[in-house]
């Protein structure tokens, strides 16, 4: 499968994380081929890092600083301002399409830990990968990733939420509409090809409020 489209703010990012780590290897006298040897990812993951060409995740951040004895703020400017040594919490929990019981996010179900790219903006709770195309009018694709804030309601009516149904555990992106004259709330899809479905309130649990989403492509830490 093709790579998705990298934005403008992807772009910018790895470019001043190329920089950063030329620097960082050359001033510690390393080689790429060593640099692998020291932190475990491939020589051509770091080749891609370097030539901008692979967004890195907070992990391989993480791990890169601590091989490196610098902060991840060294590696990624844009962190300087964010609190714990310019690394924040391992990043944001990556926990495919599962919402734990009442919008709560269970350990267990964290697959990963993913990039925010504003790390001066409020950060926000966790993230889901989406599966399908009902939101796709909305800009929101088939294998993005989408970050929530944890909420128990939307804050306004047609807000995008992940939401439970039935206690099922696969969580539903969609709009969130009411009214005061039905009885029953609306989740509704960003795509005709897809029908609005209705449930009364104690049916639908909502995990979270939509916070923006983008359009990964993959971290090689093998060959």
């Amino acid at each position: 499968m093709s790579r998705k489209r990298i934005t403008e703010v992807e772009r910018e990012i790895m470019k001043d994380i190329a920089i950063n780590l030329r620097k960082i290897i050359k001033r510690k006298g390393l080689t790429q081929k060593e640099l692998s040897e020291l932190t475990g990812i491939s020589t051509s993951a770091i080749s891609d890092y370097i030539n901008e060409k692979t967004l890195m995740t907070p992990s391989i951040i993480q791990l890169l600083a601590e091989s490196l004895n610098v902060q991840a703020k060294d590696i990624q400017s844009s962190l300087a301002g964010v609190d714990n040594g310019g690394y924040q919490s391992h990043g944001i929990p990556l926990i495919g399409t599962i919402c734990a019981g009442e919008g709560l996010l269970a350990d267990s179900n964290i697959e990963d830990y993913v990039y925010f790219p504003y790390p001066n903006k409020k950060q926000p709770d966790y993230a889901l990968h989406v599966k399908g195309d009902s939101m796709r009018d909305a800009g929101i694709e088939n294998g993005d990733i989408v970050y929530f804030r944890r909420a128990q309601w939307a804050d306004y009516n047609g807000q995008i939420v992940a939401a439970l149904v039935n206690d099922n555990e696969e969580g539903m992106l969609k709009k969130i509409h009411w009214s005061g004259d039905d009885a029953k709330i609306k989740l509704i899809p960003a795509n005709n090809e897809f029908q609005t479905k209705e449930y009364f309130p104690y049916e639908i649990s909502v995990c979270g409020v939509y916070m923006g989403h983008f359009k990964p492509f993959n971290d090689k830490l093998g060959e």
